[in-house]
């Protein structure tokens, strides 16, 4: 192989303690290996873009791989990372390996076989840009728990509020398992009529019914061999769940319209975010059906139980509104009040923010001005409690500022992809600010952004459209700032 190759392999090289010479760059050309090399870990984020694989060469630790680890995941990639160290540095090597690395060698190793050993199979030239965020320690614990459960074939019940993940608890669920190479298919039982969604479960077979010209495979036979996923199923009705016990426990089906039984090898995820005990109770859920499907509970806890989570969040959600150039940053101060926020909607809500803040922010850097909020929390008595934490958050960074220690990411089985957790916080960048709290600029500032939105529309209702808010938000927002004195230069 040579570097004229077909399947060259894209390097990027990161040495901060010796650069790499002539001799040593033919001898990894030789091997397939095309180097792009970089000195610092800002260089890396236009590389990786093109990298199939990130060599760093490590020194007394394994510091530099973990903070390699989270830049590459708060941009959205899942670079494999190769290290190199040195010999006489056995506990690093073991460090590297334990946090994830691809492969190590020692930093004096530069012939072909042992490159082309510790590269093979990264030709491909496209890869998986998947992450998921398990940083603050009860969602690590739910990760690790999750990732036992996998290994086994038991019906798992997801319970939790809306928005807080539990299609994505599901995936881990699926790609960490032996069935991961399997389909994965999902249904939501609260977003169709019952006749609907038993056909789209259990299939039906040619005329069957008016308009059934041919047969229809149900979401059972698709995911055989895999995992499907019921969400809400604690609104499927009373009938179907009858239907859908006598499956679980015979694990065969009749399509609508067949004679024959078919038999299934399915893997079943559950979620609900309502208490299906008090269903039974209240006999809109079979009790037999329960036991069947929750043979292990996994409980989402809600994102403000889990504030590790937010920040991390907040900056997978930017990464992917970064078309090229510099990723986002986030001030401190908006990172504080992104943490301090009760988030009612879960994750859900907090991507509504950050596209908000992504628009009004007109640049690359989020500050608390453009944080604005879903209408459920901009209530009369919300407000007044909003208002204070930014008034407090001044004395709130001096005392503990906004910082996490980059955690090793969790790797499931070999079977499964990589799973890298945005976990440092997003890149803090200060702003120059007048001498006023920072309670007024940033009502200023919200003024300011809310006025040229006003300006630029012909109504009220346009205004509120163009901003992301309800009119009735609006108004509320222009009375408060009347309140305060603010000289909205218009009338309400």
């Amino acid at each position: 192989m040579n570097a004229s190759s077909v399947n060259v392999i894209h390097a990027v090289w990161l040495d901060p303690f010796s650069p790499i010479d002539a001799a040593e760059r033919a001898q990894l050309d030789a091997a397939g290996i095309s180097l792009e090399t970089v000195s610092t870990l800002g260089d890396l984020t236009l590389a990786l873009r093109r990298a199939h694989v990130l060599v760093i060469r490590l020194g007394d630790s394994a510091e530099l791989l973990q903070e390699v680890q989270t830049l590459i995941a708060q941009l959205g990639h899942t670079v494999p990372v190769l290290c190199r160290v040195d010999r006489r540095r056995m506990e690093v090597a073991v460090d590297a390996m334990r946090l994830g690395a691809l492969h190590v060698l020692s930093a004096d190793e530069w012939s072909a076989a042992a490159w082309q050993g510790a590269v093979k199979g990264l030709n491909a030239p496209e890869l998986k840009t998947k992450s998921y965020v398990f940083v603050d320690p009860i969602s690590q614990h739910l990760l690790a728990l999750a990732q036992r459960v996998a290994q086994t074939d038991v019906t798992a019940l997801l319970v939790g509020p809306t928005g807080a993940g539990k299609e994505v608890l599901a995936r881990v669920l699926h790609e960490s398992s032996p069935r991961a190479k399997a389909p994965f298919v999902a249904l939501n039982c609260a977003a169709m009529p019952e006749h609907l969604i038993e056909d789209m479960l259990f299939g039906h077979e040619k005329g069957a019914f008016t308009g059934a010209l041919k047969e229809h495979k149900g979401l059972f036979e698709q995911a055989h061999g895999g995992t499907i996923f019921l969400d809400e199923i604690g609104e499927m009705p009373m009938n179907l769940q009858a239907k859908l016990l006598r499956v679980l426990q015979e694990k065969k089906l009749n399509r609508l319209g067949g004679e024959g039984t078919i038999d299934l090898d399915v893997r079943v995820i559950a979620a609900t975010n309502k208490d299906l005990k008090l269903a039974i109770e209240q006999r809109e859920f079979r009790e037999d059906l329960y036991f069947r499907i929750s043979t292990f509970r996994l409980r989402i806890q809600p994102l403000k139980d889990r504030p590790g989570d937010i920040v991390p969040l907040v900056a997978q959600s930017l990464a992917r509104h970064v078309k090229g150039g510099l990723p986002f940053t986030v001030t401190a101060e908006a990172q504080v009040l992104l943490q301090s926020y009760p988030w009612p909607g879960n994750v859900r809500e907090l991507e509504n923010v950050v596209q908000r803040a992504v628009v009004l922010s007109g640049g690359r850097t989020i500050s608390p001005a453009h944080l604005m909020f879903d209408d459920a929390q901009m209530d009369e008595q919300a407000m007044p409690v909003m208002s204070s934490i930014q008034a407090a958050l001044p004395q709130a960074l001096a005392e503990a500022p906004v910082a996490a220690s980059p955690v090793a990411p969790v790797m499931p089985t070999a079977s499964a992809p990589t799973y890298y957790s945005p976990m440092a916080p997003i890149e803090t960048r200060e702003e120059p600010t007048a001498p006023v709290n920072l309670d007024s600029a940033v009502k200023a500032s919200e003024l300011q952004v809310i006025m040229a939105a006003i300006e630029s529309t012909d109504s009220r209702m346009e205004a509120a459209a163009k901003l992301g808010i309800s009119p009735r938000t609006l108004r509320y927002k222009l009375a408060q700032m009347r309140t305060r004195g603010m000289n909205e230069g218009a009338s309400a």
